[in-house]
């Protein structure tokens, strides 16, 4: 599961198959040096998202992220 508070790069270390879900959503900072710092919900304040819209896009990541295969879930 993510959270809005988790750091962008943790995500994608843990989570590999949803960076093409997340760059969908117009959010590319996935490749940015401040990946390493940033959370997903500053990613995607910084791109105009409302606290609403941020809200709703982790749901949809969580219910992506719960639908995949173990195997896709994660780069153990």
């Amino acid at each position: 599961m993510i959270s809005k508070d988790m750091i962008i790069a943790d995500i994608v270390d843990k989570h590999p198959a949803l960076v093409p879900f997340i760059m969908d959503y117009g959010v590319h900072c996935i490749g940015c040096g401040i990946a390493m710092f940033e959370t997903l919900g500053e990613g995607f304040s910084g791109h105009g998202y409302t606290v609403e819209e941020i809200d709703k896009a982790v749901e949809d990541l969580n219910k992506i992220l719960k639908e995949m295969p173990p195997v896709e879930q994660s780069n153990l």
